[in-house]
């Protein structure tokens, strides 16, 4: 604005010379005679009025003269004669005046000539000043007719080259300040010539743009040092269009965008290149680039991805679309072209990515060639690959905005070669592993919430040409959204407390839901979907208090339909159960404890696989201990798995010792159903290790622990044969076999049932064909008498069984055992009494039992045996001394 009032006010003046001389009197005692002529010229010239073309070039040697005085001058200045600005205005004024249909005269020449001198005097003319005095330079020159050197021309010729220097003169001083380009003004300036060279259809005009362009940019190429050079934005525009008219089908408009990208990057290596190396690089690129573009290819790419910024980078991309989009053919061959050589390589960094991806959106309708095609899914790709946050969210808002094809912008994208692969697993990645910002304060708007991601990841599940790519995906897929619908639901989940907003937490479960569904739908489970639907798994999977019934249901439908995808779901869930730090281990072990019974995958179960599910057991968690045991009795369900049932047997048995009862009794449980699967020929060390835990478990208070206990062990007794019997489960049988015997005596009837079968068990794989009778019909009395008679040479063995006993809960039982106790030791002879003193001791010490059946057996067996003393004749003096110390020892 006040740029504008002094314009006008120095109008004023101007056409009032009476005015002008009050207000401003020059000295003009330094000037000689020709130059104040010359002032006075210019005072008379200024008038109002026509003028001719001899005034006209007399008032430009006029300024000429006076600006020469004052650029001599110390401190100079050309207001002090007449307003600078004025004059340049009378200047532009005859150029404006000058004809564009012919070139007759050097008045172009010399007023341009005239603003190269008014250039180099104080004050400098404003920006917008030399904008419109280039604007009307470049307007009147460009816009001549087509002039060709020949002999009836000559002059002409002449007068135009002439025109065209000065033209470039003019140029060059306006865009100096300090001795330095200011690249502001050389931006402005070319922003003014681009058009005639991208929007004009004569070939003039645009050879006349490149040339004055180039030469321009050789100018600057003179100078190490430029002004407001990081302000110089228009880089990538000029690269992108240079490029493409070195693709013109006009060896003339070729060769001069050649030129022109030369020295545009020959600014690039002397403003962007390490010093040191700024030699060699001008030297092996003054070199190369010759010729045309395709020549010159790998400078060309070099320079895109080294020298430019991003922003840049975008602008070139954007420039060659728009030339493919718009252009005409030689446009789009030739945008084409230079887009497959720039992108040759990925493109790590490319600012305006929402530029880019709208442009692809809303024009890729109109491209029909094919290269052209081409070269938009490369352009789509490498942005896929480089900013896949900024391509999703983009295609969102145009999603929302547009009111086209809802999933049009996804097919375009699933369109490009391993577009939707790249994309699809980069979203897999978000979801599975989800990450906070960074900097908390930073603008989020580029940021991929896990919202947005699953939502693009339904997008792409219903893009119908990427059914087969969906198949490739679906494990990784099913297991990432169930496990993010897990981590929403249960409480307690860090990633729904710490990362979403309540609100998205409730919207990212209804997407992943969705998603879920229409995964499966795509895959052709709709049989599933209904039977997970009848069962409302649905609603289950999304209630906090069932989320895991909802789990073992979506995993039940795979086993029930026999979903193909079943074994790579279950190397999915076993791969992410690798991680220590899985924080959704209870849902994956959940999932693979009906996933296990489908027999596809049992058969691809291996012992890497085994040890990492061992690996997740936790004792002192009864959900996962109570899982474990299920995922064992799925084991025992397959001859593949059962094969690795021995790695997770010792977190099973450990299961029996829990502080929890009901755990303890749904382990046992367990191991019972277990059995009923398990042969001795592919299981026999399971079935001798679990032998040997039931010894604690015979003797349990709670009558139905007790009863499962003996029922566990008549089964596994029924599995062995004489001839698969080996030494540790020969040696637990007999070990046992006392117990079996005195809980004939038990007071469930159950039990006694049970020990008398597997009394005959006992009796055939011991092959005890006299006692397989007795077993089954005597009672406890004769039963041990028979032994006493028919096992003479185990009678020790089966005492120390007795004294075991004598700690049972159940009175029977210990009445039982001291009897048959006292048995033996009263058949005992001298050798053999001296081997028994621990338990002649706790023979002696159920004297106190509260039972007094059981403390008046003992009295008996005590008395007969001092009777048998006196009675029985010594048959060594050392055996009777024994004895006596003995009985000295135990009173």
């Amino acid at each position: 604005m006040s740029l504008h009032l002094e314009e006008e006010s120095l109008n004023k003046i101007a056409f009032r010379p009476s005015l002008y001389d009050v207000l401003l009197k020059p000295s003009l005692s330094g000037l000689c005679q020709s130059e104040k002529e010359a002032y006075q010229l210019i005072l008379d010239f200024m008038e109002p009025g026509q003028m001719s073309q001899l005034d006209k070039l007399s008032f430009l040697n006029a300024v000429a003269t006076l600006s020469s005085v004052v650029r001599d001058q110390a401190n100079g200045n050309m207001n002090n004669y007449y307003p600078k600005t004025l004059l340049a205005k009378k200047i532009e004024t005859f150029i404006l005046e000058e004809p564009t249909g012919i070139l007759d005269s050097s008045l172009r020449q010399q007023a341009m000539l005239c603003i190269v001198a008014l250039s180099q005097v104080k004050p400098p003319f404003h920006l917008c000043q030399k904008l419109d005095l280039v604007n009307v330079s470049i307007t009147s020159t460009f816009s001549l007719p087509l002039i060709m050197p020949s002999l009836d021309r000559k002059e002409s010729a002449s007068l135009y080259l002439q025109t065209i220097q000065a033209l470039d003169d003019m140029l060059q001083a306006l865009v100096m300040e300090d001795m330095c380009p200011n690249m502001v003004i050389v931006q402005n300036f070319v922003e003014i010539i681009l058009p005639w060279l991208t929007l004009s259809d004569k070939m003039h005009e645009q050879i006349r743009a490149l040339g004055t362009i180039s030469r321009l940019l050789r100018f600057i190429c003179n100078f190490s040092e430029l002004s407001h050079m990081a302000s110089f934005s228009i880089i990538g525009k000029l690269m992108g269009t240079f490029s493409i008219f070195c693709l013109n089908p006009s060896q003339d408009i070729c060769t001069s965008a050649l030129e022109a990208l030369n020295y545009l990057l020959i600014i690039l290596v002397l403003q962007r290149s390490v010093r040191s190396r700024t030699e060699a690089i001008l030297k092996d690129l003054q070199k190369h680039f010759r010729g045309n573009l395709m020549a010159n290819m790998q400078s060309l790419t070099l320079f895109f991805r080294k020298y430019l910024t991003p922003v840049e980078r975008a602008d070139v991309i954007l420039l060659a679309m728009e030339s493919i989009i718009n252009g005409s053919l030689s446009d789009v061959f030739a945008a084409s072209k230079m887009l497959k050589m720039i992108l040759r390589y990925s493109v790590k960094e490319v600012a305006k990515v929402p530029e880019i991806i709208k442009l692809i959106y809303y024009h890729i309708d109109r491209v029909t060639q094919k290269d052209a095609q081409n070269s938009i899914k490369k352009i789509f790709q490498l942005l896929v690959q480089s900013h896949t946050d900024e391509v999703i969210l983009t295609l969102f808002k145009i999603k929302d905005q547009s009111q086209r094809e809802t999933h049009k912008s996804w097919e375009i994208l699933a369109s490009i070669p391993k577009g939707y692969q790249v994309i699809m697993e980069y979203l897999l990645q978000r979801i599975i592993s989800p990450q906070e910002p960074k900097d908390q304060e930073a603008d989020h708007e580029t940021e991929l919430s896990t919202l947005i991601a699953t939502r693009a990841i339904h997008e792409l599940l219903l893009v119908p040409s990427q059914q087969f790519e969906v198949q490739s995906f679906f494990a990784s897929l099913f297991v990432a959204l169930l496990f993010q619908i897990s981590s929403l639901v249960t409480k307690g989940s860090t990633v729904a407390q710490d990362v979403l907003p309540e609100t998205e937490s409730v919207d990212t479960v209804s997407s992943s839901v969705e998603a879920l569904k229409t995964l499966m739908r795509s895959s052709g489970y709709v049989d599933h979907m209904s039977y997970i639907q009848t069962l409302g798994g649905w609603e289950l999977l999304v209630s906090p208090e069932r989320h895991y019934e909802g789990v073992t249901l979506l995993a039940r439908s795979l086993v029930v339909k026999n979903c193909w995808h079943n074994r790579p779901v279950f190397s999915f869930f076993i791969k992410t159960l690798q991680n220590p730090g899985c924080t959704n281990y209870l849902t994956a072990l959940v999932f693979l404890t009906e996933l296990l019974y489908c027999p596809d995958v049992a058969g691809v179960v291996d012992e890497v696989a085994t040890k990492i599910l061992a690996d997740w057991f936790n004792y002192d968690e009864l959900t996962t201990a109570r899982l474990f045991l299920q995922i064992t009795e799925a084991f025992a369900k397959h001859k593949n798995t059962i094969k690795h049932l021995s790695i997770l047997q010792p977190f099973v048995l450990s299961c029996c010792y829990s502080s929890s009862s009901d755990l303890v009794m749904e382990t046992f449980c367990t191991l019972q159903r277990i059995l009923k699967d398990l042969t001795w020929y592919h299981s026999s060390s399971f079935i001798i290790k679990l032998t040997f835990t039931l010894a604690h478990f015979f003797e349990e208070e709670s009558e139905q622990l007790r009863l499962i206990t003996f029922e566990i062990y008549e089964s596994i007794l029924a599995k062995v044969s004489r001839m698969t019997l080996v030494f540790p489960m020969r040696h637990q049988i007999l070990n046992l076999l006392i117990l079996l015997v005195l809980h004939l005596k038990d007071v469930n009837a159950a039990v006694v049932k049970v020990c008398r079968l597997t009394l005959g068990h006992v009796a055939a794989i011991l092959h005890w064909t006299k006692l397989k009778a007795v077993f089954a019909k005597n009672d406890v009395f004769t039963i041990l008498s028979a032994l006493l008679k028919q096992e003479r040479n185990k009678v020790l063995w089966f005492l120390k069984q007795s004294v075991a006993l004598f700690k049972s809960p159940q009175d029977p039982i210990r009445q039982v055992a001291v009897w048959f106790a006292g048995q033996i030791i009263w058949n005992l002879d001298k050798s053999e009494e001296e081997e028994i003193e621990e338990e002649f001791a706790a023979f002696r010490y159920m004297q106190r039992d509260p039972d007094p059946i059981v403390s008046c057996l003992i009295v008996q067996t005590l008395y007969t045996l001092e009777v048998k003393e006196k009675v029985m004749p010594a048959k060594t003096p050392s055996s009777c001394l024994c004895m006596r110390r003995i009985k000295r020892r135990w009173c």
